[in-house]
């Protein structure tokens, strides 16, 4: 017996919500009343976090106005291709494709990044072609690097395993970083214990300890600075940072984009 026959288009779509983006794409598939009752705004609405309305609105007015006009499938697979720019521009949003989990990038301008506003040390740049943000912090010289980034947990999609990651490139006149290993942590403000990676950003040859940076699909560079667990109970602050303040030597030549906090692959 086809079922798409005998129930309503709303009762198929009733069902089809209380399952995954994947298998609603999949039910599209089996015949033509199943793919009208899983494209519909029923099934995808659930699907998106429930502000999604009040995060899109707090995006510039032009790309606001755009957005509402899509239908729910529509702005889903738009969230999750192409983030957006949120709370005037100094963070992005996005969705993590399987699962319509939130994801956040802060950029450099939401960064506290130690002697940013010194032109000498620090410079700010935009980069059209290549990054989502109106500019990014190209290192100039420094002997004492430190760079945080701090959210509220709140936004974050409860009872997920989240990672921070450092966007980042490094120019041709890089150097300190291929000899010299930077310290890096993610945890909740007020939390004690915390872990701490020392990785290096310029990674000397034959070097293969993880974590290693890895390049992303957008040009730029990134590597995992940590990871926790939001469960919907904890309040106050996640803190991203960078640092490296044991050497006294110089470091130059790293450009960040801003440290992205998305999902735990597989978890």
């Amino acid at each position: 017996m086809d079922m798409s026959q005998v129930l309503p288009e709303e009762c198929l779509a009733h069902i089809i919500s209380f399952t995954s983006p994947r298998d609603a794409c999949r039910s599209a598939l089996v015949s033509r009343n199943f793919r009208s009752a899983a494209d519909s705004d029923a099934v995808w609405k659930g699907f998106l976090p429930s502000d999604h309305v009040e995060i899109i609105s707090s995006s510039p007015a032009s790309s606001s106005s755009q957005l509402t006009a899509l239908s729910k499938k529509e702005l889903y697979f738009h969230l999750c291709n192409s983030p957006i720019l949120v709370n005037n521009g100094i963070m992005s949003f996005a969705l993590e494709k399987h699962g319509g989990k939130k994801c956040y990038m802060i950029g450099a301008r939401g960064l506290s990044i130690t002697w940013g506003d010194t032109p000498r040390y620090w410079t700010w740049k935009p980069l059209p072609d290549e990054s989502r943000f109106s500019e990014v912090a190209e290192l100039g010289y420094v002997w004492w690097l430190d760079v945080r980034g701090r959210i509220d947990a709140k936004i974050f999609s409860p009872k997920t395993t989240y990672a921070a990651y450092l966007v980042f490139k490094l120019t041709d006149s890089t150097s300190g970083f291929d000899k010299r290993l930077v310290e890096l942590s993610v945890n909740f403000e007020e939390s004690v214990g915390e872990e701490k990676l020392r990785v290096f950003l310029d990674v000397p040859p034959d070097y293969d300890m993880p974590p290693l940076p890895r390049e992303r699909s957008d040009g730029w560079m990134e590597i995992e600075m940590g990871e926790f667990f939001y469960d919907n109970e904890d309040d106050g602050s996640v803190v991203a940072y960078l640092r490296e303040v044991d050497n006294h030597t110089t470091k130059e030549g790293l450009i960040i984009e801003g440290i992205e906090f998305r999902p735990k692959e597989g978890r």
